[in-house]
């Protein structure tokens, strides 16, 4: 049942979603990764996020992409928690508990070891529409346990357009999505997330976005 709605959701709404509904343009997709175990950061805007990352992917390797996602929004009726953990595949987290890291890092741990994708999103929360929000160093945290783990900083523009925060109604806007080089731990939290944060900045700048009021 799961791994039928997974088919389904990637070929019949994520595919044609992005591709068709919105418009996609990929710059060096060639630094994503080709198998796992891999981490994605990326910017948070909307919840289209997820959606136009798993369309760089051929279905393969969308099925190893592991969100890490907020527990006390996916999972908060049923019906939302069995598509969340069952068809997204996220790692939930619960924000609201900081007893819940451990938990949450035994989450990433395992699906680095299972040669999975982990995609964390290290504003924490969706921002305003194309604007980058402040790095929390949890991310730092999650990394340090594997310093062979190449970690890809995946900039993501126009989906906050498209779908903001608090909106219900999707608007076509083209996406555009740049892939920076790998990063890797350093041994320094300070390090990695001053590394982290520039190579967004590089991206962002590099897109010469126009600023969305």
């Amino acid at each position: 049942m799961a791994t039928l709605g997974r088919f389904l959701f990637f070929f019949a709404v994520v595919k044609p979603l992005v591709l068709v509904v919105l418009g996609l343009n990929v710059r060096r997709a060639h630094l994503l990764p080709r198998t796992g175990p891999a981490i994605l950061v990326a910017n948070h805007n909307s919840h289209l996020d997820t959606v136009v990352l798993l369309s760089l992917f051929p279905y393969h390797l969308a099925m190893k992409v592991r969100p890490v996602a907020a527990a006390d929004y996916f999972l908060r009726n049923r019906v939302l928690a069995w598509f969340a953990l069952h068809i997204m595949r996220i790692i939930p987290v619960d924000r609201t508990v900081r007893s819940c890291a451990a938990e949450m890092m035994h989450g990433v741990s395992a699906a680095l070891e299972a040669g999975e994708i982990v995609l964390l999103f290290p504003e924490g929360t969706r921002g305003e529409p194309e604007h980058l929000g402040q790095f929390q160093s949890g991310v730092a945290h999650m990394v340090k346990p594997h310093p062979e783990v190449p970690v890809i900083p995946v900039f993501v523009h126009g989906a906050g357009k498209a779908l903001p925060r608090g909106e219900a109604v999707l608007v076509p806007f083209f996406c555009d999505v740049l892939v920076g080089e790998p990063l890797f731990w350093c041994g320094d939290r300070a390090k990695f997330m001053g590394k982290l944060e520039q190579r967004f900045d590089e991206l962002a700048a590099e897109g010469n976005f126009p600023q969305w009021a």
